[in-house]
């Protein structure tokens, strides 16, 4: 598969959260990025709790289930598994620039700081620091403790954006989509794409 020098690396881990991975996939598709994702097992249980949706766990099976629910071709969105270590995103040589973790558990935020790698989203989120490239990563864990803010810290003095899931209420959300779409609009304004689910703010108000 050849890789775009705009491709974006999505990894979905099992922290709370899987509305905001679905709706970022959804926007990424929407808006014809090439989508490299990479979805631990843990993930997978909060996807079947949260959104009753129980995805196949063979990455082929699992690109085919998400490929047919967003209309999208295997050359926009191509899934891989935790140890497929051939997957463009194992390499610098290869690997997409940009890279989201949303949700990220603490766990894989704590394995992303030590450089731990022992799956491929902890091997390509280290690619991605050691090739300089644009790593966000979206916890969602209340309340944090020191070893959460200790590692957080640590990755941001290292150049990684840390974007908690917590939207804000100033835009008087209606519904949990509002509340979701808050925090995927944050996560697109970062990546520079463009993005009309939530304006920023002082924008569209009467002077």
């Amino acid at each position: 598969m050849n890789v775009s020098s705009s491709a974006i690396t999505l990894a979905i881990t099992g922290a709370s959260g899987a509305p905001y991975a679905m709706r970022l996939l959804e926007c990424l598709l929407q808006q014809q990025q090439q989508v490299h994702l990479l979805m631990s097992s843990a993930a997978r249980v909060v996807f079947a709790t949260e959104l009753d949706w129980q995805l196949p766990a063979a990455p082929q099976a699992m690109g085919n289930a998400l490929r047919e629910r967003f209309k999208v071709s295997a050359e926009q969105l191509q899934v891989y598994g935790k140890e497929q270590w051939f997957a463009p995103v194992a390499s610098g040589s290869a690997a997409p620039k940009r890279m989201l973790v949303c949700p990220c558990s603490t766990g894989t935020l704590a394995a992303i700081a030590s450089g731990a790698s022992d799956n491929l989203i902890e091997r390509a989120a280290d690619v991605v620091i050691k090739e300089r490239g644009q790593l966000v990563l979206v916890p969602r864990e209340m309340p944090l403790s020191a070893i959460h803010l200790e590692n957080m810290l640590k990755l941001a003095r290292l150049g990684v954006t840390i974007m908690p899931a917590a939207p804000g209420f100033y835009h008087q959300p209606q519904s949990i989509d509002d509340l979701v779409d808050f925090v995927v609009a944050r996560v697109l304004d970062h990546l520079g794409l463009e993005q009309t689910l939530q304006p920023r703010w002082g924008y569209g108000e009467e002077s």
